[in-house]
């Protein structure tokens, strides 16, 4: 059984893991400088906010909705309207 749980994009960070000297993160000035695989988002997942993974889904923006697993966006869903 998997779960998954949609959430809207609140905004979009392009982090490497570690900086130079182990440190911890170290934010990229453009989101060309850096590799797309360490796009993070903050997901606000009504009232509960999370940082996640957007490794697989480039196209993604602030103000869409995602499906998360396991810190993992998966897929955007569109809105019921």
């Amino acid at each position: 059984m998997c779960l998954a749980v949609s959430g809207r994009i609140l905004s979009i960070t392009q982090a490497m893991p570690t900086g130079r000297e182990g440190h911890g993160p170290v934010a990229a000035s453009s989101e060309d400088q850096a590799d797309p695989l360490w796009r993070q988002a903050e997901v606000d997942f009504g009232g509960v906010r999370q940082t996640v993974s957007l490794a697989c889904l480039p196209e993604a923006r602030v103000g869409d909705r995602v499906l998360v697993h396991v810190g993992l966006a998966l897929s955007l869903v569109e809105d019921d309207t």
